[in-house]
């Protein structure tokens, strides 16, 4: 299949000025009201605020507006003591999740979540370090990181269902583990007016960009992104590209990719390499 084309290192600094500039007007505080992340911003308490970041994330398909208003029944249903509630959770209480349902999303899924997270704040101090470790047996193993977390969550608890493992992406099936990487991105980045930076395991360098269809449109019209696939070879492209502009943190510009278009943000026509 024929790649498309994509910018030298000379354009790419032209376009490193301008994703720039839609970056510092979309990165402030202001964007936290209209996007998932602000379940995060909920919680003063680590792991308060990296159970309600994670269950958000998973939730975070579809209109914002709608994602947003289901995270805050979700934390309504959980008193907003997701910690709390996790660790005192038993099959008695499923019907604190009766008539929930976000796409396909279900209280059953919900179920098996919360038992998993439960097995995993009773082995480790918090979610963090269950992370660190899949990344150090994904290392080992030869797996990756990624990988490694789908395996390590999904078969955890026996009352994870195989429904509910369509909400946790799988990178071994190729996925682009979209909402995954964001969540790192809102735990990991630091020194962000909007990313909380609760986490210290991977450093922003280490970040990949959190990939969708929209992501993909966008930089490949830019000239960012020369394969035709969306697929985890796609993002590791795309990453290492950003990283041209900011080999610090790369996945800063996820918020100007974000604004061209769905946020009326626009460049200049001389920058469209395919259409």
């Amino acid at each position: 299949m024929t790649r498309l084309r994509v910018w030298r290192k000379e354009r790419l600094g032209e376009l490193k000025v301008l994703l720039d500039e839609i970056n510092d007007r979309v990165e402030i505080p202001e964007y936290i009201q209209l996007d998932p992340v602000q379940f995060m911003h909920l919680f003063q308490r680590k792991q308060d605020a990296e159970i309600a970041g994670f269950l958000g994330a998973l939730m975070a398909w579809g209109r914002r507006d709608i994602v947003i208003s289901k995270g805050m029944d979700l934390m309504e249903r959980m008193e907003f003591h997701p910690f709390e509630f996790v660790m005192n959770y038993s099959a008695g209480d499923r019907y604190a999740f009766e008539g929930f349902r976000h796409r396909t999303l279900k209280p059953v899924d919900l179920h098996g979540l919360i038992l998993t997270l439960q097995s995993i704040y009773l082995e480790y101090p918090d979610f963090e370090g269950f992370w660190a470790d899949c990344r150090d047996k994904g290392a080992f193993s030869g797996k990756g990181m990624m990988q490694e977390f789908y395996e390590q969550f999904t078969g955890r608890h026996e009352e994870f269902q195989r429904r509910t493992r369509k909400h946790i992406a799988n990178a071994g099936t190729g996925s682009t583990c979209k909402r995954l990487y964001m969540y790192l991105r809102w735990c990991c980045r630091q020194n962000s007016p909007v990313d909380p930076g609760i986490w210290t395991f991977l450093k922003p360098a280490e970040l990949m960009v959190p990939f969708d269809v929209h992501v993909a449109r966008i930089s490949r019209r830019y000239g960012l992104l020369s394969r035709r696939s969306n697929d985890m070879k796609a993002v590791q492209e795309l990453t290492g590209r950003l990283k041209e502009m900011d080999s610090a943190d790369p996945v800063r510009y996820d918020y100007a990719l974000f604004a061209l278009g769905a946020l009326n943000e626009t460049l200049p026509s001389r920058f469209i390499l395919n259409r």
